[in-house]
């Protein structure tokens, strides 16, 4: 993609970033900001700027990004309890970072979906 996205300097090694699992086409690594107990964030070293994008442009790679969530979900002890797999996209959808990005969240009870009623 370039110097300008965060996630790709952060595969290119520019960025340092704390992997919990890496493999050749996807990488795991946990958030800055937490906002459960585990939140880790399962990006593509491709860049796709949403999911969508990845899922029209390489099903495969989305399938192995959610291959990797299952595995770091399994290895930080949440398939028990249970975890949230969430991809924002777009500027309604709260995405920040435009860098298709899985958020796993666990370890603790998560709460509602949405922060309030939006109907």
């Amino acid at each position: 993609m370039g110097s300008d996205c965060l996630f790709c300097r952060i595969v290119a090694g520019e960025i340092p970033a704390t992997v919990v699992r890496e493999t050749p086409r996807t990488l795991a690594f946990r958030d800055i900001a937490p906002k459960a107990p585990v939140h880790v964030l399962v990006i593509p070293k491709e860049h796709y700027a949403d999911v969508a994008t990845l899922a029209e442009g390489d099903p495969a790679l989305a399938g192995e990004v959610l291959a990797t969530a299952a595995a770091v979900a399994e290895d930080e002890g949440l398939l028990g309890d249970g975890f949230r797999l969430m991809f924002n996209t777009g500027a309604y959808g709260g995405q920040e970072v435009f860098h298709v990005h899985a958020h796993l969240f666990g370890g603790a009870p998560l709460g509602p979906m949405l922060a309030g009623d939006l109907a």
